[in-house]
C-alpha cells in the first residue's frame, strides 16, 4: 500500500533479459504491491529472470505487440482490484524510485492520470538519445495539445500511473485491435483529457542505454506512424 491505496507496477517486456532483471530490481516493493512483468512472446530468458527476481510474470504467448501486453496488464490490474496501476518500461529506461512521484497526486486527490515527463526535469540528462528520437519526441507533444485541447511537454512516455476509474469507464475501449502496438499509451492520455479525468504531469528521469545493448526496439517511421496514428483518428473522428 502506497498512502492507502494499493498499487501494481506493469512492465511490458521483449527480449529484455538483462534489463528486466534491473526494473525489477529496483523497484520500491514496499510501496508496489505487486509487479507484474508482461511477456510479450520473449524468446530469451525475460520471463524467468523477471520470475525469479519475485514479479508476476503473465505470457502474452506470442509478440502481440506492446499496446496488447499493456491491455493484459490493466485487465490484470482491475480484476486483481488495485487502485492504481504504474506502468513502466521493461527495458530500464525509466527510473522505478520515482513511482511515488506518479503516486503523490493521486493520494493527494489531485489527479486521476499522471504523466510522467522527461522535460519538466531539471538538468535531465537522457543518456545516449537517438537523434529522431530527440526530434520526435518533441513534435509529437505539440501535435497531441492540439488534439486534446491540453498543452502537454510530453505525450510519448509509458511512465505514468492511473487511476482504476479512468480503466472502469465504458467509454473508454482499449480492446480495439488498432491500439495493439504504440498505439495505445498516446489513446489513453487522449481520452483521459477529452472524458474530463483530472490528469498532471511531472517530472521524471528517461536514460537511453548505450547503443551496444540495445536503445529501442521502436523502428523510426512504423514505429512512430503508430504513435501518430491515435492523433490522426481521434482528431479526425475515425475512431472513438
Amino acid at each position: 500500500m502506497y498512502r492507502g491505496l494499493s498499487v501494481i507496477a506493469i512492465a511490458p517486456v521483449l527480449d529484455e533479459e538483462a534489463k528486466i532483471r534491473e526494473v525489477v530490481r529496483r523497484t520500491p516493493r514496499p510501496l508496489v504491491d505487486e509487479i507484474l512483468v508482461v511477456d510479450d512472446g520473449s524468446t530469451d530468458g525475460s520471463a524467468d529472470v523477471a520470475s525469479e527476481m519475485g514479479a508476476r510474470v503473465h505470457s502474452m504467448g506470442r509478440v502481440a505487440g506492446v499496446g496488447a501486453a499493456l491491455r493484459a496488464g490493466y485487465e490484470h490490474a482491475l480484476s486483481g482490484g488495485f487502485d492504481v496501476a504504474v506502468v513502466m518500461a521493461g527495458n530500464n529506461k525509466d527510473s522505478p524510485e520515482e513511482i511515488p512521484l506518479l503516486l503523490d497526486p493521486i493520494a493527494d486527490g489531485r489527479a486521476d492520470f499522471v504523466q510522467g515527463s522527461r522535460f519538466l526535469k531539471q538538468n535531465a540528462d537522457f543518456g545516449p538519445m537517438p537523434f529522431y528520437r530527440k526530434i520526435a519526441t518533441r513534435i509529437h507533444p505539440l501535435l497531441f495539445s492540439l488534439v486534446a485541447g491540453r498543452r502537454v511537454t510530453e505525450s510519448t512516455n509509458g511512465f505514468r500511473a492511473v487511476r482504476r476509474c479512468v480503466l472502469e469507464d465504458p467509454r473508454l475501449d482499449l480492446d480495439q485491435r488498432w491500439l495493439d502496438e504504440y498505439e495505445l499509451e498516446p489513446y489513453l492520455y487522449i481520452k483521459a483529457i477529452r472524458l474530463g479525468y483530472r490528469t498532471v504531469e511531472v517530472p521524471v528521469t528517461k536514460i537511453y542505454p548505450p547503443k551496444s545493448v540495445g536503445q529501442t526496439k521502436m523502428r523510426p517511421i512504423t514505429g512512430w506512424w503508430s504513435m501518430l496514428r491515435p492523433l490522426v483518428h481521434l482528431g479526425l473522428g475515425i475512431r472513438r
